[in-house]
C-alpha cells in the first residue's frame, strides 16, 4: 500500500487500507470498526461511502487502528480535517499544514509540486518568461511581469520550476521540458480556483493599464439550455486546443500573454426559480 503522503483523501486511504487488510487476512468492516472504537459495525463503511463523516476524535482513533503514529496520524486528522471543511481559505491552511508536517520529517508530498505551481500565477507566467529572456537576471525579470514583483520571487519561482522539472537550465539557459502539469483531483481545484481569482483580477486591471491595441476584449450575454451550454464549452475547449497550437508553432516569442475564457450564469435557471 502507499504511503499516506500519497493521498489527499482520507477515504481512499481507509478503503485501501481494508481492501489491503481483507487480502490478506478475513478483515471485515465489524473488525475495523471495533478496532476504531465504534459500536456500529458498519459505521466505517457508510464513512467510506461519503454517507457519514469522522470527528476530530474518531479520526485520531481510526489512525491509531490504522496503525499510525506520530506525524503520520497528525498528517491523517489533518486530512480528515481538509476532506470535509466546506471554507476554501481553511482548505488552504490544512493543506499547508499537511505539507509542513512532510517536509519537516523529510516526507515527500505526492502532487505537492503541482499544487504549488497552479497555486501562484507568477509560475506559469516565469515558465513561459524564462525561455524567451535568455541570459535575463532576476531583477529584469521582475520588472517585466505585470503586476511587477521582486527580484527575489522571480528567482525562487526559477529555482521552483527547474526542481519541480518543468524547466531544465544549461549553461544559463532554460527550456521548457515536456512535463505536463497534472494532480490529483483532491487539491487540484483548490489551486485553480485560486489561479483564476488572481487571473480574473489582472485581467480587470488590464482594461485600464492595457493600450487597447495591445489587448482584445469581447462578451456576449446570450440564453442557453444545457444543450447549448455543453455544445458551447465543447467549442471553447476546441477554440483552447488551436490556440496552444498557434503558440506552440512560434518561434520568435518575445511577450507572455494569457488568455481567460469564461462562461458563467447571469440568472437562475427555471428549475431554480420554482424551487
Amino acid at each position: 500500500m502507499e504511503t499516506i503522503f500519497a493521498y489527499y483523501d482520507y477515504r481512499a486511504y481507509m478503503r485501501n487500507f481494508y481492501e489491503e487488510r481483507k487480502r490478506l487476512s478475513s478483515f471485515s468492516w465489524r473488525e475495523f470498526s471495533r478496532l476504531s472504537g465504534f459500536s456500529s459495525p458498519n459505521y466505517l463503511k457508510v464513512v467510506c461511502d461519503g454517507k457519514s463523516r469522522l470527528s476530530s476524535i474518531g479520526a485520531v482513533q481510526v489512525a491509531v487502528a490504522m496503525g499510525l503514529a506520530g506525524f503520520e496520524c497528525d498528517y491523517f486528522a489533518k486530512m480528515v480535517a481538509f476532506n470535509e471543511s466546506k471554507d476554501e481559505a481553511t482548505k488552504r491552511e490544512l493543506l499547508a499544514d499537511m505539507c509542513t508536517i512532510a517536509r519537516e520529517n523529510k516526507v515527500r508530498v505526492l502532487d505537492s509540486d503541482a499544487y504549488a505551481y497552479f497555486d501562484s500565477w507568477l509560475h506559469p507566467v516565469m515558465r513561459e518568461l524564462l525561455p524567451i529572456a535568455p541570459g535575463a537576471r532576476p531583477l529584469e525579470l521582475a520588472k517585466m511581469c505585470y503586476p511587477e514583483v521582486s527580484a527575489e520571487e522571480t528567482r525562487k519561482s526559477a529555482e521552483f520550476l527547474v526542481q519541480a522539472g518543468l524547466l531544465k537550465k544549461r549553461d544559463g539557459i532554460y527550456e521548457q521540458t515536456e512535463k505536463v502539469v497534472t494532480s490529483s483531483a483532491e487539491i487540484i481545484p483548490l489551486a485553480i480556483r485560486s489561479m483564476h481569482k488572481q487571473m480574473a483580477k489582472f485581467a480587470y486591471e488590464a482594461i485600464d493599464r492595457v493600450s487597447p491595441t495591445e489587448r482584445n476584449f469581447a462578451g456576449v450575454t446570450l440564453a442557453v439550455s444545457k444543450n447549448s451550454y455543453d455544445r458551447i464549452v465543447d467549442e471553447m475547449m476546441a477554440f483552447q486546443k488551436r490556440i496552444i497550437a498557434i503558440a506552440c508553432d512560434e518561434k520568435n516569442a518575445d511577450q507572455v500573454y494569457r488568455i481567460n475564457l469564461q462562461l458563467f450564469p447571469m440568472t437562475k435557471s427555471k428549475e431554480e426559480n420554482n424551487e
